[in-house]
């Protein structure tokens, strides 16, 4: 009697291995993932896994680098120089409001999110990329609008991460996007404040303080 042959075991994908990582660690958060979730998602056993990703949190700036690359927002045209500033901000939170809620599943940034980890090594890594983005917004705000540029980046860094929490809470894309747009109109405000400011000479020095307004 013949033996049937053995069926070859499929080689193991480790790109599509990171994207269902990826939407994971989204979904759930990096903490809220064990390595037995990873590895029955990808029909794999621990040896396999680490051979693979080496650990756990490897596997986190890999996925990391893949959400980066495909949701990254286009900076360059969204600050644009020849924007106006509040414009060009307000465009950025209108933007990324969309992108955290168009997901029903995935909701919020994988990057922010990812900042609020227990796990020190995924907190880091999370860190390093969502420091890219801000300082993305710092180098835009360094160029027109120099004198609050510190004050405008904490104000959009806030901005983000709260647009991001809410959309993992749950609220829906219509409504992320009012809050972002209500933002910008409250930065429109503050910088045609601290415009006059400037041009009435309220400051001793003639320049505005590293504040948004001091009015």
């Amino acid at each position: 009697m013949n033996e049937k042959p053995r069926q070859r075991r499929p080689a193991f994908d480790r790109e599509r291995g990171i994207a269902i990582a990826q939407a994971m660690f989204h979904q759930r958060g990096f903490d809220a993932v064990s390595l037995a979730d990873l590895t029955e998602a990808m029909n794999i056993k621990p040896p396999s896994f680490y051979a693979a990703y080496g650990s756990k949190a490897e596997l986190f700036e890999r996925a990391m680098h893949r959400y980066a690359g495909e949701n990254a927002l286009p900076m360059d045209r969204l600050l644009a120089p020849d924007r106006p500033p509040a414009e060009a901000l307000t465009s950025l939170l209108v933007a990324a409001a969309q992108q955290y809620g168009r997901d029903s599943a995935l909701r919020g940034c994988l990057i922010t999110e990812g900042m609020r980890a227990d796990d020190p090594v995924a907190r880091n890594t999370a860190e390093k990329f969502g420091d890219a983005g801000i300082q993305a917004i710092r180098r835009y705000l360094d160029q027109v609008c120099p004198d609050a540029a510190q004050a405008l980046a904490d104000y959009m860094l806030i901005t983000l991460r709260g647009l991001s929490a809410a959309a993992c809470s749950g609220m829906s894309s219509e409504r992320l996007v009012d809050v972002a747009r209500i933002a910008g109109r409250l930065l429109a405000h503050e910088l045609e404040a601290s415009d006059s400011a400037a041009d009435s000479g309220a400051t001793e020095h003639g320049r505005y303080p590293g504040r948004i307004s001091d009015q």
